[in-house]
């Protein structure tokens, strides 16, 4: 009897224990189903919030964030794959915070376990990041990191970066169902960096077209050269992001070019400084008519070692204004050290501007040129018009009054008619003179002082042994009369003379400035100085020559070392 009951008791017992084993599977199962179903929504969160960003730098920040939160990531970062398809040009992460970047250094560029992925572009999962033979270590200070989860972002079937995680949080490994929510994220990702790059390309180039018609607009309604110069750097510079933006234009009548305008960053340095045609970055454009690039201006061999030094900056091109045999000068952008350089795809629309540039210039031209033509038309008009009615009325007025006054028996009444006579002489000569005049053209009267001064500089180097560094500001050929500029040129044939003969110096700089009341010459060098007791007539007779014209001649010798020569003369007659 009691058997029976205890084998009862055990038939209760083992459906209660099948009953319990299933219902916390099913609980297992159940609470499985839902973490899918929380992650799969935590994905489609993220591709949506991914998907909403336009700006570019956003974008990749939100998917960083996104993959750390997905896969619950310590750390994530997206390192976007430079243009030579080998090394990374930029880093973006999350977990380390700005104090932990500056103490470990440099963002990584693309070795070890990174490289990894840059050179087989397909998902990777690590249970310890040392152990793989890729591995190049951590620098100094860097967090400790073992698990590792990588996938490649893809846009139109071309890398574009990838994504890193480490230290999956609660100590665990990354498994598959990561791997395949990275994947999933990774495309739309690449989709996300798609749709921001042609919005990015969009307002670049709607920007490209109103600073295009901002400068036709300008040219077009009568505006000044430099006005058009200026909008030309300006606009280059902050569409393409350069710290400065240098325009030089060729030099008449020289195998040179002079920069016309400087903005931004050490603008100062450059404003009217003279580039030779052969050996300089800017030369090298506006000769080949072709954009020449730079990866780091302050080392270039291409940038003359006499030029103002680029501290602070890098990248750099120079593209020429306008086509073929059309180019009219060149454009020089430079970025802040550590931007990137200047890619294709920056200098197409760059190089489409500066040729837009040209043709405005040269319609603007075109149109002063039949402005020009109309007027000297106009003035020959006038000009006959005084010869063939105005003069011979005149003279005929006069014979009239000459053959009259035998007549006259008053004496008096005679000499007023004789004076009347002689007055109508005059008249008819100055207008003769006007008629001249209106009749001149604005012929050559001679090459320019810039000219001059750069013929002299070019004709001293071989003497100096290198070629000095020019700059020149103001309207030198328009406001410094010729015999002004004849002294000028003198004086600066003697004084590179004597740098060459007697300053052993590597460098020497010129300097020739006029604010419309005086001109002002500067040559100074790095050489030995001016020795008390050495010889003084080259300084003699340009003191002469600056007395002469109501200036003077002013010598400094630098502690440093080396000379600088001041020569500056008024340029007007009652200053003198």
């Amino acid at each position: 009897m009691e058997s029976q009951e205890q084998a009862g008791q055990a038939r209760v017992r083992l459906p209660q224990l099948k009953l319990d084993e299933l219902l916390e599977e099913l609980q297992a199962r159940l609470d499985a189903a839902r973490g899918t179903r929380d992650r799969v929504h935590s994905l489609l969160e993220a591709v949506l919030s991914v998907g909403r960003e336009l700006d570019l730098e956003q974008a990749l920040h939100s998917i960083v964030e996104a993959a750390a939160v997905l896969v619950d990531a310590e750390y994530a970062a997206l390192g976007v794959i430079g243009p030579d398809g080998k090394r990374l040009s930029a880093f973006h992460t999350v977990g380390v915070s700005e104090e932990q970047i500056a103490r470990i250094g440099p963002f990584p560029e693309g070795h070890g376990i990174l490289g990894e992925l840059i050179r087989h572009p397909e998902p990777l999962r690590l249970t310890k990041i040392s152990e793989h033979p890729a591995s190049y270590g951590f620098p100094a200070h860097h967090p400790p990191m073992n698990t590792f989860l990588g996938a490649p972002i893809r846009v139109r079937d071309q890398v574009f970066g990838n994504l890193y995680l480490t230290e999956k949080r609660g100590g665990v490994q990354f498994d598959e169902e990561d791997e395949s929510v990275l994947s999933t994220l990774a495309v739309a990702a690449g989709v996300a960096i798609d749709n921001a790059r042609l919005y990015e390309e969009s307002r670049l180039r709607e920007r490209w077209l109103q600073a295009n018609g901002e400068l036709t607009h300008s040219l077009m309604s009568g505006g000044e050269r430099g006005e058009a110069l200026g909008l030309i750097a300006e606009r280059a510079r902050e569409i393409t992001g350069a710290a400065l933006a240098v325009v030089a234009m060729p030099l008449e009548d020289t195998d040179a070019l002079e920069v016309e305008l400087a903005v931004g960053q050490g603008a100062e340095a450059h404003q009217g400084l003279v580039l030779p045609m052969n050996g300089s970055l800017i030369g090298q454009a506006f000769s080949t008519a072709t954009p020449v690039t730079s990866p780091d201006v302050t080392h270039d061999e291409r940038v003359p070692a006499a030029s103002p030094r680029f501290d602070g900056l890098g990248a750099a091109v120079a593209v020429p204004i306008g086509v073929g045999d059309g180019v009219r000068g060149v454009v020089l952008l430079v970025r802040e050290v550590g931007r990137p350089p200047f890619s294709e795809k920056e200098i197409v629309p760059l190089r489409g501007f500066a040729a837009q540039a040209a043709i405005a210039m040269e319609l603007a031209e075109r149109r002063q040129d039949a402005e020009q033509i109309a007027l000297l038309q106009d003035r020959d008009r006038i000009a006959r018009d005084l010869h063939d009615l105005a003069i011979q009325r005149l003279f005929a007025t006069g014979m009239t009054l000459q053959s009259a006054g035998r007549f006259i028996e008053h004496k008096e009444a005679s000499e007023r008619v004789a004076r009347a006579v002689e007055d109508l002489d005059e008249t008819i000569k100055i207008i003769r003179s006007t008629i001249f005049g209106l009749r001149a053209r604005d012929g050559a009267s001679g090459s320019g002082l810039r000219g001059r001064v750069v013929r002299v500089a070019g004709e001293a180097a071989p003497m100096l042994g290198f070629a000095p560094s020019v700059r020149m500001e103001g309207l030198l050929d328009t406001d410094v009369p010729r015999e002004v500029a004849d002294h000028v040129e003198a004086v600066l044939s003697e004084a590179l003379t004597n740098v060459g003969r007697h300053a052993h110096a590597d460098r020497a700089e010129v300097a020739l400035e006029t604010d419309g009341r005086e001109v002002r010459l500067t040559v100074s060098d790095n050489g030995v100085g001016i020795p008390a007791d050495g010889r003084r007539s080259g300084l003699a007779n340009m003191a002469e020559r600056g007395r002469q014209l109501g200036g003077e001649l002013n010598v400094i010798t630098p502690e440093g070392g080396g000379s600088t020569l001041v020569w500056r003369v008024p340029l007007t007659a009652e200053e003198r």
